[in-house]
């Protein structure tokens, strides 16, 4: 059995400002057709609308506001706040 990696994320939905950080994990094993997404936890006020394998088609829902968006997506960074290369 592959090992698998785990991180944070943070959430944060456009509409409210509502934030919280979600534990998500994926396969370590890089020959493997899918990446196997899961989230292990999702952070209070945050919810899932649609739960899927691909982080791209993942969608959560805002408990305060209703917001629905998905997991991974185009971020913008501030200036000097981009992750570093390689992480």
């Amino acid at each position: 059995m592959a090992a698998r990696d785990r991180y944070s994320r943070k959430l944060e939905c456009s509409q409210c400002g509502n934030t919280g950080f979600a534990e998500v994990s994926e396969t370590d094993d890089k020959r493997a057709k899918s990446r196997d997404f899961r989230i292990d936890e999702l952070p209070p006020g945050f919810f899932t609308e649609f739960a899927s394998a691909d982080p791209h088609k993942y969608m959560l829902r805002c408990g305060q506001c209703g917001h629905k968006f998905r997991f991974e997506q185009k971020s913008v960074y501030a200036p000097g706040g981009e992750p570093r290369a390689g992480y």
